[in-house]
Parts: C-alpha cells; sequence; structure tokens
C-alpha cells in the first residue's frame, strides 16, 4: 500500500480482529487461520468515509491504470464479492467473511504477492482498496448483480444492485463482471437474462469487458438452488451466455470446472469468447482443484483464473502460499 494512504500498513503478529469462529468451533479456530498480514485502521477508514466521501473519487483518478492483459498473456484475479450476496461462509467457518478488516488484510496481502494481476469485488469492497491505496498497477473488476441474495425466494431474479457500466467508467476500473444462473423451471431467470444482454450492451458501448459467469442451475426439495456442473450443463451455459447481446467483442466467459475434468476440452469447444476459470467451493481437497485448474489452463480460449475464498481463506490459513501456487499454474 502506499505511504500515506488511509489505513497505511505496517507489520504486526498477533491479536484477532476478526468474529468468533462458528458455532462449536474452538475460540482460536479463526484467529489460528489468520494470515500474517499488514493491518487495516478501521477507524481511519470509517473517519475518511465520514468526513471526506470524495476522498474515494480523488483515489480512483489517481490510480495508476495498466492493460487488461499484461506481458504474459495471462490473468490472475482474485474475488471477493460474495458478501454483498450474503455469502459469508466458507466451509464450515460460517462467518469466515464477516469481519472487513480481515477479509482487506487478506485481500492486500494477495494483491501484494507477484503474479496477482487485480481483483473483482462490490463498490464497498474496492472503495476501501482504492483508500488502501492498494489498487495501483491492478486490474479492478466491478462486480455488477448480487440483487440474487443466497437462499431467497427470488434468488434467480438476479436484480443489477451493484456496479453499473456508467460507474465502472467514472471510476477508470478495468470491466465488469455479472452472474447468470438459470433454471428454466424459474421467471426470473427471463428476467435476468434480458437485463443480463442490456448490461452487455452498454459494457460494450463503452469498450470495456464484461465477464460473465453462466450455470445452468435447480432447486433442490428444500429449495436451495443447485448449480449444475455436468459437461451437458456446462457447456449449454456457456453457449447461451456466449450469445447475449448485440455485440460479443467485449464479453469474457467466467468458466466452472466440470465434474469431469477430462469434459472441460469438449466444453470449451462451444465458444470462441475469451475465458477465464472460476474457482468456485474447493472443500478440503485444496490440491485436487490445482490440479483441475491446471488441465484446464492449457486449453487455447482458457487466459486465466479468477479466485476467492479459496484463496483467501485456504484451510491451512497460508494465504500466500495458496496465492502463489495458483499463480505458478499459469
Amino acid at each position: 500500500m502506499r505511504a500515506g494512504h488511509v489505513g497505511g500498513a505496517h507489520q504486526e503478529q498477533g491479536g484477532d480482529a476478526g468474529p468468533p469462529a462458528g458455532p462449536g468451533a474452538p475460540p482460536t479456530a479463526y484467529a489460528a487461520l489468520r494470515p500474517p498480514s499488514p493491518r487495516v485502521d478501521v477507524a481511519r477508514l470509517a473517519r475518511t468515509r465520514a468526513r471526506r466521501p470524495e476522498a474515494v473519487a480523488e483515489a480512483a483518478a489517481r490510480r495508476v491504470r495498466r492493460p487488461l492483459l499484461g506481458d504474459s498473456g495471462r490473468l490472475m484475479i482474485v474475488a471477493a464479492d460474495h458478501p454483498a450476496r450474503g455469502v459469508l461462509a466458507v466451509g464450515d467457518r460460517t462467518h469466515a467473511m464477516a469481519s472487513r478488516a480481515d477479509l482487506l488484510e487478506r485481500l492486500c496481502l494477495a494483491l501484494s504477492r507477484p503474479g496477482v494481476d487485480g481483483v473483482l469485488a462490490t463498490a464497498d469492497v474496492l472503495d476501501d482498496l482504492l483508500l488502501l491505496g492498494a489498487l495501483d498497477d491492478k486490474v479492478v473488476i466491478g462486480s455488477m448483480n448480487r440483487g440474487g441474495l443466497a437462499g431467497s425466494a427470488f434468488e434467480l431474479d438476479d436484480r443489477f444492485t451493484g456496479h453499473r457500466p456508467q460507474d465502472i467508467e467514472r471510476l477508470g476500473f478495468d470491466a465488469g463482471k455479472l452472474l447468470l444462473r438459470i433454471d428454466y423451471d424459474d421467471p426470473g431467470s427471463l428476467r435476468t437474462l434480458e437485463s443480463a444482454a442490456r448490461v452487455i450492451d452498454a459494457m460494450a458501448e463503452r469498450r470495456l469487458p464484461v465477464f460473465v459467469e453462466p450455470f445452468l442451475c435447480r432447486r433442490r426439495e428444500d429449495g436451495t438452488l443447485r448449480n449444475d456442473l455436468s459437461a451437458e450443463a456446462v457447456t449449454k451455459s456457456l453457449a447461451i451466455a456466449a450469445g447475449l447481446g448485440g455485440s460479443s467483442a467485449y464479453t469474457w466467459l467466467k468458466v466452472p470446472v466440470t465434474e469431469n475434468p477430462d469434459d472441460m476440452a469438449r466444453v470449451m469447444e462451444t465458444s470462441t469468447l475469451p475465458a477465464v476459470l472460476l474457482g468456485g467451493e474447493v472443500g478440503d481437497d485444496q490440491e485436487g482443484a490445482y490440479e483441475k485448474w491446471r488441465g484446464a489452463l492449457q486449453l487455447p480460449t482458457v487466459q486465466g483464473l479468477v479466485v476467492g475464498r479459496s484463496l483467501l481463506y485456504p484451510g491451512d490459513g497460508e494465504v500466500a502460499a495458496a496465492v502463489d501456487t495458483a499463480v505458478g499454474l499459469l
């Protein structure tokens, strides 16, 4: 982080600013998983937000920008847009993402690692990172639709409650991202499809890339949604997403690895659009996730990785090591 910015960092070991662990967990479980990282001064951030809200726009205006793709032609993006959809859990840690200071510290650590190109997040997180001076020479991707709150009856009517195309343009950010979940039995999916197409149009008019993350999904008997990661379903979702809007010139696909990773070569033949792999739920098998990503990253349209919780909250707490391993796959 640049000196003189709000919440200037310094190395400080020990102490736990995070929330308590989930029910039944030992009281030190959360602290044990915190990485040694720059500490974020929440009080200074809050004071700046209260007294000088214009500081966010000022920080965005002076941010040093870079091309979307660097010399390597590959992308490594850290994702942190989950909380705005009400998703705070990581595995069995039900409130892992609930401490904003802890999340920001993890993000600053990840962004400081060699080979990490940028971050995907909602406005509240990106504004904090701007004030911390952590986004110079980074790709900044605004998360656009977070209205489909996890577990809600309206989850598939996923309204665009986050960054608008004009916000991304005004702030000098580099791209947007939208989530596109489709259930053939839920009318909300049609509204999301149509609004997604219009957002893709608006981004293309501004010559701004938009990353589209499509899934076919269905509701279980208990009402919860399940993403279908079969080869057939992922293929169909990519075909639908690639055809949205009046121009695909600025559309990227954000793609899950299929249940059987060996199917990815066939699945990715569906489109010539550039794609990145998403991390998804990894659980305890971090090494297995790396192997799945490694194989799919060799495919011709796959340009990189966009990974969130599995790198920011690895089971062993070693954020830097998890990030470095993912970068090494590229």
